[in-house]
């Protein structure tokens, strides 16, 4: 019963600086994640957003699983890649990793 004695603040402080110095730890951990995390991901997203916007007939674009393609038709959420001759996949806009070529030689 003595070691809950031993574990009280001192007479007379009332154990507040600890208070403060837990919520600063807090706050510089949530600050750590924010700026190594969560903005890095935002930042992605935003590029991945503009990449999939951009894309164009006649752009020469790269899906996620590999299959490697020129731009043939861009609808609202979808686009006709065509992959070889006489050969057309539709894929979700989504589904664009790289864009190896774009129509204006970028």
């Amino acid at each position: 019963m003595n070691y809950l004695i031993a574990m009280a603040p001192p007479p007379g402080q009332d154990g507040g600086g600890s208070m403060v110095s837990t919520l600063i730890m807090f706050g510089a951990i949530f600050a750590i994640f924010y700026f190594m995390i969560i903005r890095p991901q935002q930042k992605r997203a935003k590029e991945k957003e503009k990449l999939i916007s951009g894309v164009q007939k006649g752009d020469k674009v790269i899906t996620l699983s590999g299959i490697h393609g020129t731009v043939d038709t861009v609808e609202e959420k979808t686009i006709l890649l065509k992959v070889s001759d006489n050969v057309k996949m539709k894929f979700e806009k989504s589904a664009i990793g790289i864009v190896t070529q774009a129509k204006d030689g970028n």
